[in-house]
């Protein structure tokens, strides 16, 4: 009986000293298991602190990004509608370029008529003079320079060496010429006295200043007596400042003798004229 009570009372003592190493072990199981997922949900942790890190830096330049291409499509609002002001502005002032090109054009037209009229009176200036007998004499030239009208009559035609007297001879072609200025009242026509360049003086005239300027007047007066209105006629001398050729031989010196009859257009009367034209326009 002892013998089985000791049994026992053993059997407990080893079944006692069993039971909690058991727990133990089971305990220290559990607890490496959750230091390991402590361990593993830590390293996640940090995965993940470090991609909000790079998310939060990757958010901050696209925050950045937005406020760059806001500021970019204000200032593209802003030049669009700067470009359509200037662009509306433009417009007007090609508009109103071309208006101005066109009434410019329009006044050069008008111009160009007012010109034209008064070359063709010129022209038939040019040809009244060419038809009227004796006008084509080879000591008579005509022509037309810049709309101008020039008759150089040689100075043996109308003078004597060294006189202001007019010759019967020559009062023939001046008759003519009388004529073609009389026909022409809104012209003017400037007789102008040229002499070579040898000095004169035979005690009543001082040089060929007043030579040339006395032939001049000599022939205003015989085409005044011929009917031509002293207001179309100017009295001009150039002494032997304006030579056709050199004044080194007598035939050369002959040449620059001369007197040359210059029938132009009135110069009030052809700026009203013009201004006349641009009244015209303007009241369209």
């Amino acid at each position: 009986m002892n013998k089985i009570y000791a049994f026992g009372i053993t059997a407990l003592l080893m079944l006692v000293s069993c039971g909690p190493n058991k727990e133990l072990v089971a305990a220290q199981e559990k607890l490496k298991n959750t230091q390991d997922l402590l361990n593993t949900s830590t390293v996640k942790l940090n995965s993940c602190l470090s991609d909000k890190a790079v998310a939060d830096a990757s958010l901050d330049a696209l925050k950045d990004q937005v406020i760059d291409l806001r500021k970019t499509n204000d200032a593209l609002i802003s030049s669009t509608k700067e470009i359509t002001l200037l662009t509306s502005k433009g417009a007007d002032n090609l508009e109103k370029t071309l208006e101005s090109l066109q009434e410019r054009d329009l006044k050069i037209n008008r111009l160009q008529d007012a010109i034209t009229k008064k070359d063709s009176v010129t022209l038939a200036i040019v040809s009244s003079l060419k038809k009227s007998v004796g006008i084509d004499d080879p000591d008579i030239e005509i022509n037309v320079e810049k709309g101008v009208v020039f008759i150089s009559i040689a100075d043996k035609l109308l003078f004597k060496s060294g006189s202001f007297i007019v010759t019967e001879k020559a009062k023939s072609v001046l008759e003519k010429v009388a004529k073609v200025i009389s026909d022409k009242p809104n012209f003017e026509a400037m007789i102008e006295g040229h002499t070579d360049s040898q000095s004169y003086s035979n005690g009543i005239l001082v040089d060929n200043w007043d030579l040339s300027v006395k032939r001049s007047t000599s022939i205003i007066r015989e085409l005044q007596t011929m009917g031509v209105n002293p207001a179309q006629l100017i009295a001009a001398g150039r002494s032997s400042y304006v030579p056709l050729t050199d004044n080194d031989t007598a035939e050369n010196r002959a040449k620059n003798r001369r007197t040359r009859v210059v029938v132009l257009p009135k110069i009030d009367q052809f700026y009203e004229m013009i201004e006349s034209e641009m009244k015209a326009l303007s009241g369209q």
